[in-house]
């Protein structure tokens, strides 16, 4: 893919995966913008979308597309590999993804026709790659190791610190650069080398995209180089732009003095995760790298600096996540027996709902998921209504936020909601939930009727109690422990009714699991029922159903597309592979089977053809090539039957010789009276000598006429005829031979007594004579072995 970046720039998709789920106006696609060798376009949608050529016109694919694309090539590599289809995956994403971007990564996949059964943060499948193998983690009851993953990447830069124990794993605190990557460190280096050779060879490095994309590659290998050795390097690139060879050097200390403002932006999220876990540098067992920018001796120093440790290198920094993924997917899959181990993750950013208060006639709002709150999880918030309403979900720290839309969804209506019979209003129990993949929603929505009512309820809302009874109701916490239920079950937990006690459980930590029903000393009775509720939601940058479904049946097309450009390649390579073949050999092996005339006539056809291969023969339709190979192989066919036939035919000729004489010999040893064959019939023999003598004569003749005809005409005998005739002769010579001699008796002592009739030892089932397992293989062998006899002492 190196050499395609630069010889196919414009056409050439990389390092897209930064702009998942990104309007086209976000300020960060436009600062990513002017740096890319293929170009971005704004969607009708206002998204980010790819303009590229493909089969000969321009398109503008989506990012889920070409996503999408990425996918079917890795599930393809995988079908392979695997040699059976492929359909669930888990995708690994960074933890700093918000909703838009992770729901969008989740519509490539379905568009790549997988089964996305997670969307995993990559620091958690480092942790589940690092945690899953350790034999040694502290018993449950115990206080749990805390380790701290460290992932410097090519763009971005992540840090958590998890906690483990026995078979399980909980994500205590992330933080992250996002932009603090690998390319940073090399984007250092182009800066230093596009002005330098810009004074010393007068050249603008930035007008051309090739020669700087070239110049990026050669700046990665200069960096790598570094990390591995202290002293002065050379940077050459030969016929770099226009025409021009040039050269440079760097070295390592030099190279980090550019890079001192990168370096510094190290430690701030290592100081970030201890903090927000209320973690002592001391408290922390060990400090794990991955990533390939961690390689860099002096990213390595500042993280062991910082911790006052020695870092540790067990995973590997290019695997780990991937593994990890793999890992998380066999033990989400049936399929798979897999060590059990839980994992616990958490919600990076603070999650707020705003609604519509009919008493304060304004908006009210409540933070739903703080900041690392463990994830997934659901809640159930209790509204009292007599009109559907909505919900506005958002993140409610815009400043963290690495996005520019704190917005996760603009609404989620739920509708049909109606009054008491009595005109009051009615209780709505609202379940949010952060998902499996980390993405939230309004899970469901239930109206909850109360009938003949002891308790009164309150009819309407008043000012002081508008935000009691839009309050939170957090009963379901039990989602996360028990990661083996599966989303389905962890949903239809059953609802808490103990309605009264609201704010209790909310501050429960999630180790809780007897959230069940608490003990009800309650009013009298209340007879409810509870009807569920549609949800209309509409989300930032979702795909809607329809253009989805376009864009799987497109992919589809595509896939289809690439399968007839591949078998139209191939008849194309065949009909190349075929002349080069065929010239090689007329001038080689095929030398002495073709007449000259005939020799030349078909060097100068099979000279058109390349002639023609390179010209207009260049993109024809497969069935062209076909027709043409056809074509060639009507010539080229008798040829390669004259030589084939040649090889085969001496071994043939060969075995029904020594057939011949195999069963003359025994012709002999019968007329010389050898007691070995003194039990055959003489009428049998003489029908063995006479069959043996007439192949004797058919194989002389076919010999003498072989031998006088040109090898440049087809064979006046073929192998398959000789083969024929070989077996021919064994059909009738065969049974006389291997006659077995009649079995002589013993005498009446030595004789076996008699089976009995009846089971024996235990085998039999009653039936007279039954033998033993062991004696009848044994009389089978006997028998084989007298079959056998003669005709081993022929051989």
């Amino acid at each position: 893919c190196h050499s395609r970046v630069i010889s196919n720039a414009k056409n050439t998709v990389q390092s897209f995966k930064r702009f998942h789920g990104r309007a086209f106006s976000d300020p960060f696609v436009q600062a990513e913008k002017t740096s890319l060798a293929y170009e971005l376009v704004q969607l009708p949608t206002g998204s980010t979308g790819i303009k590229v050529m493909y089969m000969e016109e321009e398109r503008n694919f989506t990012i889920e597309q070409v996503t999408g694309m990425l996918l079917t090539k890795l599930k393809e590599t995988a079908e392979n590999a695997l040699k059976k289809p492929v359909v669930d995956c888990v995708v690994s994403v960074p933890c700093f993804y918000t909703d838009a971007e992770r729901r969008s990564v989740m519509d490539a996949t379905q568009i790549a026709g997988l089964n996305c059964l997670r969307i995993i943060n990559e620091t958690t499948a480092v942790a589940l790659a690092y945690g899953i193998y350790k034999q040694d983690l502290p018993a449950l009851e115990e206080k749990p190791r805390n380790v701290v993953f460290v992932d410097m990447g090519h763009s971005a830069y992540q840090v958590s610190v998890c906690a483990f124990n026995k078979g399980k794993l909980k994500v205590l605190a992330t933080a992250f650069d996002t932009t603090l990557g690998g390319r940073k460190f090399d984007e250092m280096l182009v800066e230093y080398f596009c002005e330098e050779f810009g004074k010393k060879y007068k050249l603008d490095i930035k007008s051309k995209i090739r020669a700087l994309l070239r110049l990026y590659q050669e700046c990665e290998k200069l960096k790598k180089l570094m990390s591995a050795n202290a002293s002065d390097l050379p940077m050459n690139i030969e016929c770099f732009m226009n025409d021009i060879d040039v050269s440079g050097t760097m070295n390592r200390s030099k190279f980090l003095e550019m890079c001192d403002g990168l370096l510094a932006r190290v430690e701030a999220p290592l100081r970030s995760v201890l903090e927000q876990a209320k973690l002592k540098k001391e408290d922390i067992y060990a400090v794990e790298i991955v990533g390939g920018t961690t390689r860099i001796p002096a990213v390595k120093e500042k993280i062991s600096k910082f911790f006052g440790k020695e870092v540790s290198t067990t995973l590997n920094a290019d695997e780990a996540v991937a593994r990890g993924c793999a890992l998380q997917c066999a033990i989400l899959s049936p399929a798979f027996k897999v060590r059990e181990f839980s994992i616990t993750d958490l919600i990076p950013y603070p999650i707020s709902l705003r609604w519509n208060s009919p008493a304060e006639e304004g908006l009210s709002d409540c933070e739903v998921f703080p900041k690392n709150h463990p994830a997934p999880f659901s809640k159930v918030l209790t509204f009292y209504r007599k009109e559907p309403f909505t919900l506005e979900a958002y993140y409610s720290s815009p400043k963290e936020l690495p996005y520019p839309d704190p917005a996760i969804g603009t609404h989620f209506l739920v509708q049909k909601v109606t009054p008491q019979t009595d005109g009051s209003s009615s209780k709505v129990k609202v379940k949010v939930r952060v998902n499996i993949h980390g993405i939230f929603s309004v899970s469901s929505a239930s109206l909850v009727e109360v009938h003949k009512s002891d308790e009164n309820e309150e009819p309407m809302e008043t000012d002081q109690h508008a935000k009691e009874e839009e309050v939170m109701d957090f009963k379901m916490q039990v989602d996360q422990e028990e990661q083996q239920k599966t989303e389905e079950q962890q949903q239809a937990q059953p609802e808490n009714k103990g309605e009264s006690e609201e704010m209790e459980t909310s501050q429960a930590d999630s180790k809780d699991k007897k959230v069940d029903q608490p003990p009800q000393a309650k009013k009298a009775k209340v007879k409810t029922t509870t009807v569920d509720l549609p949800i209309e939601n509409q989300l930032v940058w979702q795909i809607g159903k329809d253009m989805l479904n376009l864009f799987i049946e497109n992919e589809g097309k595509m896939i289809m597309q690439d399968k007839l450009e591949k078998e139209r390649n191939d008849a194309k390579n065949a009909v190349e592979e075929y002349v080069y073949d065929m010239r090689d050999k007329l001038c080689g092996i095929y030398e002495k089977f073709v007449t000259e005339d005939d020799r030349n006539s078909f060097t100068l056809k099979l000279e058109d053809t390349e002639n023609w291969l390179y010209e207009d023969g260049e993109d024809q339709p497969k069935q062209v090539y076909i027709d043409k190979l056809t074509e060639l192989k009507t010539l080229g066919q008798p040829i390669q039957a004259r030589f084939q036939e040649s090889e085969e035919r001496p071994k043939a000729f060969e075995d029904l010789g020594k057939q011949i004489q195999q069963y003359m010999k025994t012709v002999h040893a019968f007329k010389a009276k050898d007691e070995q064959y003194d039990h055959l019939d003489e009428a049998d023999v003489a029908k063995v000598e006479k069959s043996a003598n007439e192949a004797m004569e058919w194989m002389n003749n076919k010999l003498n006429l072989q031998n006088k005809r040109s090898l440049t005409l087809d064979p006046v005998i073929k192998a398959k005829d000789i083969q024929a005739k070989t077996k021919e002769l064994a059909s009738i010579c065969n049974p006389i031979v291997t006659k077995p001699k009649p079995k002589v008796e013993l005498p009446k002592e030595e004789q076996k007594p008699p089976e009995p009739n009846g089971p024996v030892e235990g085998q039999g089932d009653g039936n007279s004579g039954s033998q033993t397992a062991d004696e009848q293989s044994a009389a089978a062998a006997q028998t084989a072995t007298e079959k056998k006899l003669p005709e081993m002492d022929i051989d």
